[in-house]
C-alpha cells in the first residue's frame, strides 16, 4: 500500500521553515470540510471515485479484437485522454513498441511532422485508431480524426469504419453521432468524469487491456486507496495530510512551485500526468500551485542545484518505488581505483535508492521541504493507487482553495480564440479580437 512521509515539511525536522502541528490541526475544520465534499459527492466531477466499481466487459472485449486483427494501435486525443494512456503505457510496459504487438502510438498534437512520420511507419490496413474527446469536438483530436478517416477511406472503402473505436461522451456530441451514423464500436465516458481525472475510465483502461494489462488490477489499487483516503481522521489520511502540507507551504510561506519527482523512468511520464491535473485544476483566479516535472536521478544532475540555493519558492515530491521488478548486479572491475572500486557488489536499485534518499536528506538539511510517497513496486495495482491518490489530493487542495478544481475557463478562452481564427460558425468576433491582436503585435517584431 502506498504510504506517505511528510517528516522533512515539518519544523522539528527543517526549522522554523517547516511546519508546526499546530498549523495543522488549525486548518483541521477546513480540511474535514473539504474531505466531507469528497465523502457526500456535492461535485458532480466527483464521478472519478466511483471508476473502480465499473464493469470493464466490453473493454475487455475490444481489447482482444484489437489484439486479434491489429499491428499498430493508434490513440487520437489530447490532455488528459493521451497523458494517461502514456502513463500507463511506459510505466507497465517499457519499450513496449519494441517488444510486443500491436504497437502503440499515441498522437496528441497537431505538429503535422509527427502524424506524417507516424503513418509512414504503420500500415492502417492493420491500424485500430482509438479516437478520445468526450465532447466530440475538441479541434486537435478532431483534426486528426478527419485526416485518418479519409486515409482508411481511401484503403478500406466503405469498411472504414470497423478500424475505429471512439471513447466519448454516452449521449451527445459530434463523435457520438459519427458513432451512431456510422455504426462505431465506442466506449463510455461517463457524464461526470472531467477529462483530467478520467485515466482510470475507458480512456486509459482500453489501451492497458491491449498492453495486456488487467484493467481489474489498476481499479483494484484505486478502490483499496480511496477507501484509505476516505478516512476522516487527519492524521492518518494521507491525501489529507499532502494537501494540508502543500496548501499551507503554497499560502503562507510562498512555495508555490511543487517540484514532482519519481525515482523511475517509467514513471517519467506519470510526472507529466500529474503536472496537467494539479495545474489546470488549482491554477484560477489569481491562485494556484505550479507544478514542475523531473525524474531522478536524472534532474538530480540538472536541476537539483536550483532547488538546493535558488529561490525558496519550492516544495520537492519524491516518489519512490521499493522494488524495480528487475536489478543488476554492478561487478567487481577496475578493483585499483578508489572512485570506482566502491559501487563493487551493490546492485542498481541500491544506488538509486540511495541517491534519492541522499536528496531527501540534503535538501532536508538545507531547510528546504519535501515529502515522500511509498509504492512497494511499479505493477498495476500501485499505479492504480497513485492515480487515485494525487487526484483526491487535488480534489482537496481545490476546495481549499476555495475554486472549482474541475473547469478549466482559461482553456476555454484559448479554444474559442482557436475556433474563431480556424472559421467555426458563432465566433466570428472573437476572430476579429485575434486580428486587432496582430495588429497591435506587428510593430514590436523584429525582421
Amino acid at each position: 500500500m502506498l504510504s506517505l512521509n511528510f517528516a522533512n515539511v515539518m519544523d522539528e525536522v527543517i526549522g522554523d521553515k517547516g511546519l508546526t502541528e499546530r498549523e495543522i490541526e488549525d486548518l483541521r475544520p477546513r480540511i474535514t470540510d473539504a474531505l466531507k465534499q469528497i465523502r457526500d459527492r456535492k461535485w458532480e466531477e466527483l464521478a472519478f471515485l466511483d471508476l473502480p466499481e465499473q464493469d470493464t466487459e466490453k473493454i475487455k472485449d475490444l481489447a482482444v479484437k484489437i489484439k486479434n486483427d491489429s499491428e499498430n494501435f493508434l490513440l487520437l486525443g489530447i490532455g488528459g485522454s493521451a497523458l494517461g494512456p502514456r502513463a500507463i503505457v511506459e510505466a507497465l510496459s517499457p519499450l513496449h513498441n519494441l517488444r510486443k504487438k500491436p504497437r502503440i502510438f499515441i498522437y496528441d498534437n497537431v505538429d503535422p511532422r509527427t502524424l506524417s512520420a507516424i503513418l509512414s511507419v504503420i500500415d492502417l490496413k492493420k491500424t485500430t485508431v482509438n479516437v478520445i474527446t468526450k465532447s466530440g469536438s475538441t479541434a486537435e483530436t478532431a483534426a486528426s480524426f478527419m485526416i485518418l478517416w479519409e486515409e482508411m477511406e481511401k484503403l478500406l472503402g466503405k469498411d472504414k469504419a470497423k478500424r475505429f473505436i471512439a471513447t466519448t461522451d454516452p449521449e451527445k456530441g459530434n463523435l457520438r453521432e459519427i458513432v451512431r451514423r456510422f455504426q462505431l464500436d465506442s466506449l463510455e465516458i461517463a457524464p461526470g468524469v472531467v477529462g483530467r481525472y478520467s485515466v482510470l475510465s475507458p480512456v486509459g483502461l482500453l489501451t492497458a487491456e491491449v498492453i495486456g494489462v488487467d484493467s481489474k488490477e489498476l481499479l483494484k489499487g484505486a478502490r483499496d486507496v480511496r477507501e484509505r483516503c476516505l478516512e476522516e481522521e487527519v492524521w492518518k489520511n494521507p491525501a489529507m495530510i499532502l494537501a494540508s502540507a502543500l496548501y499551507l507551504l503554497g499560502t503562507k510561506s510562498g512555495r508555490t512551485i511543487d517540484v514532482f519527482i519519481p525515482y523511475a523512468d517509467g514513471l517519467k511520464s506519470f510526472s507529466e500526468w500529474f503536472c496537467q491535473l494539479w495545474a489546470e485544476s488549482l491554477g484560477k483566479l489569481g491562485l494556484g500551485l505550479t507544478p514542475y516535472p523531473s525524474v531522478g536521478t536524472t534532474d538530480q544532475h540538472s536541476q537539483l542545484q536550483l532547488w538546493m540555493e535558488g529561490p525558496e519558492d519550492k516544495v520537492v515530491i519524491f516518489l519512490r518505488v521499493e522494488d524495480y521488478g528487475a536489478d543488476m548486479k554492478i561487478p567487481l572491475v577496475f578493483e585499483d581505483m578508489e572512485g570506482l572500486n566502491y559501487l563493487s557488489g551493490h546492485t542498481l536499485s541500491e544506488l538509486i535508492k540511495a541517491e534519492e534518499e541522499a536528496t531527501e536528506l540534503s535538501l532536508a538539511k538545507a531547510s528546504r521541504p519535501n515529502l515522500t510517497v511509498h509504492i512497494p513496486a511499479i505493477d498495476p495495482y500501485h499505479l492504480g493507487q497513485i492515480f487515485m491518490f494525487f487526484e483526491i489530493v487535488t480534489a482537496l487542495v481545490g476546495f481549499l482553495f476555495g475554486i472549482n478544481p474541475f473547469n478549466q475557463p482559461g482553456v476555454e478562452e484559448g479554444k474559442n480564440f482557436t475556433y474563431g481564427m480556424m472559421g467555426k460558425k458563432g465566433y466570428e468576433e472573437k476572430r476579429k479580437v485575434v486580428e486587432e491582436a496582430r495588429e497591435k503585435k506587428l510593430c514590436w517584431t523584429l525582421r
